[in-house]
């Protein structure tokens, strides 16, 4: 069984810091790109960051970028950073791994597996 748990969601001030981790798991499992993506009440789930397999590449969403960093702590884990945090950025937010693509990628359909997801706040 595959499985993805993120960390590190809660409540942070505007202005302020907030990482997020995700480990994916599962017995002879090897994630590909990973990605994140958020979802806000009443609206779809949109593409927030995403790394390549081997970190050479990424995407960020144009309202995260220089906010934003997606880094890869080793094969099973994603990382993202927030800095510089905005109201807009409240949302439940989701870690996805694909098995198929090797490159980052924003389209949910490149992802085979998804967390749980884990609510970020942002509010003073």
């Amino acid at each position: 069984q595959v499985q993805l748990i993120e960390s590190g969601g809660g409540l942070v001030q505007p202005g302020g810091s907030l990482k997020l981790s995700c480990v994916a798991s599962g017995r002879s499992f090897t994630p590909l790109t990973m990605a994140w993506f958020r979802q806000t009440a009443g609206k779809g789930r949109d593409p927030v960051a995403s790394i390549s397999w081997h970190g050479s590449n990424s995407y960020y969403e144009d309202s995260v970028k220089g906010r934003y960093t997606i880094s890869r702590d080793n094969d099973n884990t994603v990382v993202l950073q927030i800095n510089s945090a905005k109201s807009e950025d409240t949302a439940v937010y989701y870690c996805a791994t694909s098995t198929t693509i090797v490159n980052a990628s924003p389209n949910t359909g490149d992802y085979a597996y998804w967390g749980q997801g884990i609510q970020v706040t942002v509010s003073s």
